[in-house]
């Protein structure tokens, strides 16, 4: 226990440090690994059990919330191939470079070498966008879902390498995966008798684990995948999104012993660590790759120069695959620590990059093409919210009945804006007009036009911080309508207030024709 309780302070305190100035606790993390790798501080095997355990659950949860179509979008896949290829370039031609120019440890070095390193450092880091696009409640913003999108694909891409380099080919049995699509059908039937408690986190770890995890790697392919293909199957069901949530503080806690684990396996000295930092200047360049790709498909300049600084970032499967080369004689052990180094470094980078993201956008812009608008993208073109006079945001029960309340009682056109793709495909049949969007994204609010001309605001959204971010960005358009929000406790209500809402409707006090009465109310509207 004396060894546990050395662990518990030493990350506890560099997280806590890491949040005084400012910085995400997972640099402190990091720190913490470096810092326990010290002589005389013992191992705790735990450690690498906990950082497997979060990001099995970590690629389940993006199962659960991934949208297969966005996949095969140009935007996603051919950006994803055209970074690997051209990534891939510029590093092994980076590193040849160095080697010319009498960089010690990759004199010698042949160029099968250099190729792997450079491959290993074309992938960014799931665990960590995905942190930073939960941070920013942006997950399900367009260049967040085009950020994750490509991030899926690179897995795959980790995937096949490692299945390919392990010198076993999966086995026969792993045909046999199919059957999962029929057993997912009966897994959802059985989901609605679950409730909402601990039973349906426990399942949720179990099938992340068990049909996921164990399953595919019994047949030789790669767990983690695996456990991303069952989130992907469970995916359709209503309370999808609900087990996400209801897994995410024990993902982040797990996900604690990821980044902790990345410094308690190398040893590092002077030249390992200089070449590691050094290998941080390709990561701008990455970056501008990445914008100028997504510009060329129609993107808008933000969106694009958004994606861009969240994929910024060396990738924890870059370690996975340099490790493997080291097991196969391919690579010295000190290209681990190099590596090691070069990903921690990416993601203090890469923090204090998008932290200034927005700030970024302006000064940015003016070195991305600008799309023109017979090409722009369609899901990043102009919203037209004419006729509109009240738009409500999060239509759920709660905001499907104020959605019908406003049209029926008093007469309004109404819009509503969902970002749940499924949700939104099933309003449109029921004849609710409907856009599909983000409301607490800055770029939804950039393309929003007729902002002015509406009489009510609604935002139904079931979190609260949403809905706080959302006000956010109604007062940076400088709205004079009303405001009606939706809270769920007292003191959530009177946030909400002081944060400028002319309605806080308690959830409790009754359904959404309340919450609707009430903003007609504030603004002057007659039956």
């Amino acid at each position: 226990m004396e060894t546990v309780g050395i662990y518990l302070v030493v990350i506890f305190g560099c997280g806590f440090l890491a949040r005084l100035v400012r910085l995400p606790t997972l640099v402190g993390y990091l720190a913490a690994g470096f810092i326990l790798h010290a002589p005389g501080i013992d191992d705790l095997p735990i450690i690498d059990t906990l950082a497997d355990l979060g990001v099995t659950i970590l690629l389940f949860t993006i199962g659960l919330k991934l949208d297969l179509r966005m996949l095969f979008r140009r935007e996603v896949f051919l950006t994803t191939a055209i970074n690997l290829a051209v990534i891939l370039g510029l590093t092994t031609g980076f590193l040849g470079l160095l080697s010319t120019i009498g960089v010690r440890m990759l004199m010698g070095e042949g160029w099968q070498t250099l190729a792997l390193l450079g491959f290993a450092l074309s992938f960014s880091s799931t665990v960590f966008v995905v942190q930073v696009l939960d941070e920013r409640s942006e997950s399900h913003s367009l260049y967040g879902r085009i950020a994750i999108g490509i991030l899926v694909l690179q897995d795959v891409v980790a995937v096949a390498y490692l299945t390919a380099m392990s010198g076993e080919p999966p086995s026969p049995w792993a045909f046999a995966l199919v059957l999962l699509i029929p057993g997912a059908w009966v897994v959802r039937r059985l989901w609605n008798r679950l409730g909402h408690g601990e039973l349906q986190t426990l399942f949720g770890v179990t099938m992340a684990l068990v049909p996921g995890y164990w399953l595919f790697e019994s047949v030789g392919i790669k767990g983690d995948f695996g456990a991303m293909v069952v989130g992907v199957l469970l995916a359709s069901h209503p309370r999808a999104s609900e087990l996400s949530r209801t897994l995410f503080g024990l993902r982040e806690l797990l996900l604690v012993g990821f980044f902790v684990s990345i410094g308690l396996h190398v040893t590092p000295t002077l030249d390992t660590v200089l070449l590691g930092l050094v290998l941080v200047v390709l990561l701008p360049l990455e970056a501008a790759l990445f914008t100028f790709v997504l510009a060329l498909f129609g993107l808008r300049r933000r969106t694009s120069i958004l994606a861009g600084l969240a994929l910024a970032n060396f990738s924890e499967f870059g370690l996975i695959v340099i490790s493997n080369g080291v097991s196969n004689d391919l690579l010295d052990d000190d290209w681990l620590v190099v590596t090691s180094v070069a990903v921690a470094a990416s993601f203090v980078f890469s923090t204090l990059v998008n932290r200034r993201g927005s700030k970024l956008v302006s000064r940015l812009s003016a070195y991305v093409p600008r799309t023109a608008s017979a090409r722009a993208h369609p899901d990043d073109a102009s919203i037209d919210l004419a006729p509109a006079r009240a738009v409500v945001f999060g239509l759920g029960r709660v905001g499907s009945s104020v959605y019908n309340r406003l049209v029926d009682e008093y007469g309004l056109s109404v819009v509503g804006v969902e970002n749940d793709p499924l949700k939104v495909a099933n309003l449109r049949g029921r004849g609710f007009r409907v856009i599909e969007a983000d409301a607490t994204e800055t770029g939804f609010w950039e393309r929003c036009e007729g902002v002015a001309d509406l009489d009510i605001l609604v935002m139904a959204m079931p979190f609260h911080g949403s809905n706080l971010v959302a006000l956010d960005r109604v007062e940076e358009r400088d709205f004079d309508g009303t405001i009606a929000v939706v809270a769920q406790y007292d003191d959530e209500r009177d946030e909400l207030l002081g944060r400028g809402a002319d309605v806080a409707f308690h959830i409790y006090e009754g359904t959404g024709v309340g919450l609707a009465d009430a903003a007609a109310e504030a603004a002057g509207l007659d039956r």
